[in-house]
């Protein structure tokens, strides 16, 4: 299986992750995905009364020096990390 199909499965087995996965882990792998399929970060930051699209912002920044093939492998590793934590503490 290639990269870009590993990285499909990845981004729907995401769909199924607790409802306990923390914000941070949830901004990790929105950052990465972003990175992955857009690339570097092409909007301006949101505004400071938007709290939840500047998190978002700031988490897709915080990649930004990947290639979206960095951004899709990182991504792949902690889906599969946050599946294997839900797995062990359910």
């Amino acid at each position: 299986m290639g990269l870009k199909e590993d990285f499909d499965e990845h981004a729907e087995k995401v769909k199924t992750l607790p409802e306990t996965t923390t914000n941070e882990n949830k901004l990790i792998l929105y950052g990465l995905f972003k990175q992955a399929t857009v690339g570097p970060v092409n909007t301006a930051r949101p505004g400071m009364f938007n709290m939840r699209d500047r998190a978002k912002w700031d988490a897709w920044k915080a990649v930004e020096g990947k290639s979206k093939e960095e951004a899709m492998n990182d991504y792949i590793t902690k889906v599969q990390q946050l599946l294997e934590e839900a797995s062990v503490a359910a």
